[in-house]
């Protein structure tokens, strides 16, 4: 049963944000101080099916806690308990455990600030879950291997993307993304922001490079479809970015708005075939792209705001009913025309149901619970949202109790002699 809530230094810039391994700046940072969000006040929902899980989870939320379920930040401090200035000065709460209290949050993303030892990160994990009360948390990282590895410290130091391409087999692309989820889910992450679905015929390209499986469509793919599948092996939700194709850019999304100037001819058969090929193998989630592509949306707006992207082309041409989300929305590709509140709001409109890492919380958080009850977004467009989310955790087997990680198993599991021997195996299958 789910169990109903109880109640609710100098500022770090997060240089990687979730899709990349490029720096950034985070932008303006939000101040502490604010009021806490309204107390959660009961919404009408239908009755749900006692047979239900996800209906009965959904209605027992709150407008305000479904609101906070959208929200993956970034929280400071390697204990759920850890006191910490980043933390008070971003959302007004100290510790990790009273900012997902304030804002109901549906997950949480882990950086290496969070990692500092193997039991550590079990504690964490355990005692972010501890915190969520009513709804476990998505727990993700970006551990796509290779240049992007936020677990590296802890972790079996598994081949990139382009390594794994260059070997041709997508039984070995499986085997890794297993292998990989296996480690996280042993440390108590429970989603991954991998693979990158990206095809990457820009050599100039300064944020995809290595991090695809290489430039041929097919093969890239064959490999994507491989990695879900070996995720979902592990039962660790796996996350196809970056939609709908970042791969044909010599512009950083961190620091720039990328535009794609493709056909939609060439959409189809250069940045479609891995998206497609992830959904055909079943995948938990879809990362937006802040990239501009004219001839799909001439509106001059990033994908990851874009209705016609995300809603009619991902949702309704591609017909993926799973969570989309966005890319981290501290940065810049995102925030050249829009407030942070209404960044978030705009993601919401266009069909992302997972907001991450949002430069401002509190006025992201604001600006969509406003949204909902001014009209702006329907409580049946939240509720889809909601419900979507619920289902992924109820996919993975953590939507009515939380998963709980353990320091031997992850310790039998993290960096294991079948992992390192994998690892030869591809590298030596890639010369």
């Amino acid at each position: 049963m789910l169990r109903r809530r109880l109640g609710t230094t100098s500022l770090l810039v997060i240089a990687l944000t979730a899709c990349a391994g490029g720096g950034g700046t985070a932008g303006a940072t939000p101040t502490g101080g604010k009021a806490a969000p309204p107390a959660p006040t009961a919404s009408p929902s239908p009755s749900a099916s006692q047979s239900d899980p996800v209906a009965r989870a959904l209605a027992r939320l709150s407008v305000e806690e479904k609101v906070g379920q959208l929200f993956m930040p970034v929280l400071y401090g390697t204990t759920a308990t850890s006191s910490s200035g980043e933390n008070q000065a971003r959302y007004g709460a100290a510790t990790p455990a009273k900012v997902i209290a304030r804002y109901h949050l549906g997950g949480v993303i882990l950086f290496p600030h969070n990692v500092k030892g193997v039991s550590q990160v079990v504690g964490l994990t355990n005692g972010l879950q501890r915190a969520a009360k009513d709804v476990p948390l998505l727990i993700g990282t970006d551990q796509e291997n290779g240049l992007v590895s936020r677990m590296s410290a802890l972790m079996t130091d598994f081949p990139g993307a382009s390594v794994i391409g260059a070997t041709g087999d997508p039984a070995l692309a499986r085997k890794v993304a297993a292998a990989t989820g296996a480690e996280l889910r042993a440390l108590g992450v429970n989603l991954d922001f991998a693979p990158v679905a990206d095809v990457n015929i820009d050599p100039r390209n300064p944020v995809i490079g290595s991090r695809a499986f290489g430039k041929d469509p097919q093969r890239v793919a064959k490999m994507v479809a491989a990695s879900v599948k070996g995720f979902a092996d592990a039962d660790v939700a796996a996350t196809a970015k970056h939609f709908p194709g970042h791969g044909d850019t010599s512009t950083d999304s961190h620091t720039g708005l990328p535009v794609i100037k493709h056909t939609k001819a060439e959409w189809e058969r250069i940045d479609a075939p891995p998206f497609k090929a992830a959904i055909g193998a079943g995948v938990d989630a879809v990362m937006s792209a802040h990239i501009v592509f004219p001839k799909l949306d001439p509106s001059g707006d990033p994908a990851t705001l874009s209705k016609p992207i995300l809603t009619g082309l991902l949702r309704q041409k591609l017909g993926y009913d799973g969570v989309i989300s966005t890319d981290a929305l501290n940065m810049a590709g995102v925030r050249q025309k829009y407030n942070d509140g209404e960044i978030a709001v705009r993601a919401v409109l266009a069909g992302a149901d997972l907001l991450l890492m949002p430069n401002d919380l509190p006025k992201a958080y604001d600006a969509v619970l406003a949204a909902v009850k001014s009209g702006r977004i329907s409580e049946r467009r939240l509720d889809q949202s909601v419900t979507r989310l619920l289902k992924l955790k109820q996919a993975k087997g953590y939507l009515t109790e939380a998963p709980t990680a353990s320091v031997s198993r992850a310790n039998d599991v993290l960096r294991s002699a079948e992992h390192r021997k994998l690892t030869a195996r591809v590298e030596s299958a890639a010369d």
